[in-house]
């Protein structure tokens, strides 16, 4: 794992968008496994403007939905998808049969995880992920196995106290269904994003901690192409010369 530190969560935001962009040129048909939720926002906000400004498309890409809350009506605006339709999804010029995303009011859950794993197929390109502090990635929390698939998942407390932010209302969801850690560990390439002093303790037991399924972000560090971005908030914790190779 490569450790990439920035002084400020601007400057974060705007190297990691132009490092995105640069991916996309390369490959225009890049499929791509992006999360919802706040650390992302300045990332696809910098990504929309070059985007706007006909520096890079998405006309050729994928893009997939990493996980879903459960107990949400379809139109709430917490859910996850509809935080990416704001946030990215339209701003840019991805094609809606290009957008995948998960419904947790399906019927036969189990049928929909496989009906996703089938979307999945030979993987993705890029994945973009953020960190909960448990450590989890998307929902999958701490214990999950390395293997799971796409899974329906009951959320850690904190997780269920991280939703709220994203709620207009007090039914917090307790359960929802992401895509495994099997997909994530496989992608081809992984950017860990963290940022701010609340993640400057999960930063630290990522990087330093034992590589145990018990703090899922800790796996990252066997994969052999997988970027950390940290801003200097959330880098507080490590010593001032950490950079570069994490060793696994």
């Amino acid at each position: 794992m490569q450790l990439k530190k920035f002084d400020s969560e601007i400057t974060w935001a705007d190297q990691i968008a132009s490092r995105w962009r640069d991916r996309l040129r390369t490959n225009p048909c890049l499929r791509m496994c992006l999360p919802a939720g706040h650390t992302p926002t300045g990332v696809f906000s910098a990504m929309a403007k070059y985007v706007a400004a006909g520096q890079v498309s998405f006309r050729a890409a994928e893009v997939f939905t990493l996980d879903e809350f459960g107990d949400l009506s379809p139109d709430d605006p917490g859910r996850c998808v509809h935080q990416l339709r704001r946030c990215l999804i339209n701003q840019v010029d991805l094609p809606l049969e290009r957008f995948h995303f998960l419904d947790t009011k399906a019927g036969n859950l189990a049928a929909e995880c496989h009906r996703y794993d089938q979307a999945i197929g030979r993987g993705f390109d890029l994945t973009l992920l953020g960190v909960g502090l448990n450590g989890h990635l998307g929902m999958n929390e701490p214990g999950t196995p390395a293997d799971a698939t796409t899974h329906r998942v009951n959320l850690h407390p904190t997780t269920v106290a991280a939703s709220r932010r994203y709620l207009t209302h007090t039914q917090t969801p307790t359960w929802g269904i992401t895509v495994g850690l099997k997909h994530l560990l496989a992608s081809k390439e992984v950017w860990l994003l963290a940022c701010g002093a609340g993640k400057a303790e999960i930063v630290q037991r990522t990087l330093k901690g034992e590589i145990t399924p018990d703090v899922p972000a800790s796996l990252l560090r066997s994969h052999p192409n997988s970027l950390f971005f940290v801003d200097a908030a959330a880098a507080a914790g490590l010593p001032a010369a950490s950079a570069g190779a994490v060793s696994s």
